[in-house]
């Protein structure tokens, strides 16, 4: 899906990493909610409250999921699911832009 029909936008931007990472956020009718960002080169590590399914856009990074001992590279057209209540770590390799899903689980 290249676009989103009837949605509400959060004016105030999600700001992480001193700016290195940045999202808007998307309510959809019925409540469910997506982000869609931009990541600057770097490593970073993430907390999950809900489960989430984040969609590389443009661009590449390597993610080590919560129990996984081997890094996965991620590029443009590829995507991952996270679980509820973990951490995971990227490490991001170019300018990447993405879209992430909140699932309620």
């Amino acid at each position: 899906m290249s676009d989103f029909k009837n949605v509400t936008i959060v004016k105030k931007a999600n700001i992480y990493f001193s700016g290195k990472v940045t999202s808007r956020t998307i309510i959809f009718n019925d409540s469910s909610k997506k982000t869609l960002g931009i990541m600057l080169p770097g490593e970073y590590e993430f907390k999950t409250e809900d489960k989430e399914i984040m969609e590389i856009i443009q661009g590449s990074l390597d993610i080590l999921l919560p129990g996984h001992t081997d890094w996965e590279h991620i590029e443009s057209g590829q995507s991952f699911s996270v679980p509820p209540h973990s951490l995971f770590k990227l490490k991001v390799n170019t300018i990447t832009d993405y879209c992430c899903s909140y699932l309620k689980e």
